[in-house]
């Protein structure tokens, strides 16, 4: 492998390593948030008991997210310098104001309220959990402007002279199409990944019928919010998809191996052939399926690879503008697959617990248990689908990804840097992983009286973790 594809590896593991954290943290401190909501409004001490011992995760997964954050920006310089000159001026600004802006309201608001337990009024107090969420909304909306103009670039002039963006609208960077249907889809499946957390560890307690004042009312929030937010996801989903297919045709063509325009063009859901997908000996498919995801009607022409080869070739000029066939078709499948399935989870768990029943069934709490992981590996091919369907380049349409890696690193030295991070990432998921775990199976925390209290008095300075 030549410094481009390492730098590439190396970006590829530690965006999908940082970003198993990331919907953990939005989607956990939305429902912490409400939990301590329904404390402070009925006083009862269940809601208490389940908001200390989800903020105790929440609080755990949110570090580990900030220290792997860091590293993706420190790339741009180390590895991808080229790209940082030709988008410096672009990206400055809404990653300035997400650093500026959300991150420090994020965590400013989330110390006072990891330290404001027994010394800060109720109220205020819980002001500070939903200012901490609504940072982390912010900066997703932010990071994801800044991704999406590498989507579909908007607001900009090319500076002949210097062979750099230059940004001429921030109005239009941040209100662009593509961050517009991104942000709820990504923000829905950040609740549906928090939704999934509550389910798997309420489950593993109520399968030993621990605590089940708490658990039990977890388990049925997770597995309520999986479902409403999943309908979200997949409304979202069918309106980026859409978008996509209008910006970018070669990433949906490349979704379905579509080598040849199609009116009306069905979707596989499962299919035996060459890697490539020219040559299909067996599928699986669902008729004028793609036509609508890509279109809106069940009539609709999709375009082939081969068509708009052609196209991009008399356009961009000579080259390979398709994506990773297999890499596409198969995150794609895969991203809605591992999603739905944590749905049917969801709502097979409803089922069971109608009428204050609790499940006795082994293989329905594993289910539950191991349901952890579909969102996870759903938003882990959802990002290595967008990423790699955009290829060959790194901002569609304007800068290809072999001109944006750094001329100075060699690849002796991207190697290194390759080798040591996804090193420190593995003790870092060891680390994270028997934090959660221990904690996870200690349960939620007995309250003293005087925190279920309901008076405002101020009290000593204590540290609820």
């Amino acid at each position: 492998m030549d410094t481009l594809d390492i730098a590439r590896w190396q970006f590829g593991i530690t965006t999908v390593y940082h970003f198993l954290f990331v919907p953990i943290t939005i989607g956990m401190s939305v429902l912490v948030a409400g939990l301590q909501t329904a404390w402070v409004r009925t006083g009862k001490e269940h809601y208490l008991k389940a908001t200390k011992f989800w903020g105790k995760l929440f609080l755990i997964n949110f570090a580990i997210g900030v220290v792997t954050g860091i590293v993706q920006e420190f790339q741009f310089g180390m590895n991808w310098s080229d790209y940082s000159r030709f988008v410096g001026d672009v990206f400055g600004a809404p990653l300035a104001i997400e650093g500026l802006l959300a991150f420090f309201l994020e965590s400013t608001f989330l110390g006072l309220w990891i330290f404001g337990w027994d010394r800060l009024p109720k109220k205020v107090h819980l002001a500070t959990i939903w200012a901490a969420a609504i940072g982390t909304l912010l900066s997703a909306y932010f990071i994801l402007a800044a991704n999406s103009w590498m989507q579909h670039p908007v607001g900009y002039t090319m500076n002949e002279q210097t062979g750099r963006a230059e940004l001429t609208s921030i109005w239009q960077l941040l209100t662009n199409s593509t961050t517009l249907v991104t942000f709820p889809h990504t923000i829905t499946a950040c609740f549906l990944t928090g939704g999934a957390v509550l389910m798997a560890v309420s489950a593993w307690h109520l399968k030993r019928r621990n605590q089940m004042d708490v658990f039990r009312p977890s388990l049925k929030l997770g597995a309520w919010v999986v479902l409403i937010a999943g309908v979200g996801v997949l409304i979202t989903g069918d309106q980026q998809a859409r978008i996509m297919t209008e910006q970018q045709p070669m990433k949906m063509a490349a979704a379905e191996a579509l080598y040849q325009d199609s009116q009306p063009a069905s979707f596989s859901i499962f299919t035996i052939g060459s890697l490539n997908g020219e040559e299909e000996l067996y599928s699986v498919r669902i008729p004028s399926l793609l036509s609508f995801l890509a279109t809106g009607t069940f009539d609709g022409e999709v375009e082939g690879i081969d068509n708009l080869q052609a196209e991009y070739e008399q356009k961009y000029g000579p080259g390979e503008y398709a994506p990773s066939i297999p890499v596409t078709y198969w995150s794609f499948r895969l991203m809605m697959g591992f999603g739905i399935a944590t749905m049917a989870v969801a709502l097979l768990a409803l089922w069971a617990m109608r009428r204050g029943r609790t499940p006795t069934n082994r293989w329905l709490w594993l289910a539950v248990i191991l349901s952890f992981g579909g969102p996870l590996a759903a938003n882990s091919f959802g990002w290595i689908f967008t990423e790699m369907g955009r290829q060959p380049w790194t901002v569609f349409g304007l800068f290809k990804t072999s001109e944006s890696v750094s001329p100075s690193v060699s690849t002796g030295e991207a190697a290194t840097s390759l080798i040591t991070l996804t090193v420190l990432y593995g003790v870092l998921a060891v680390v994270e992983a028997g934090l959660f775990l221990k904690y996870a199976r200690a349960g939620a925390p007995e309250i003293p009286p005087s925190d279920s209290d309901s008076s405002d008095e101020d009290r000593p300075l204590a540290f609820a973790y």
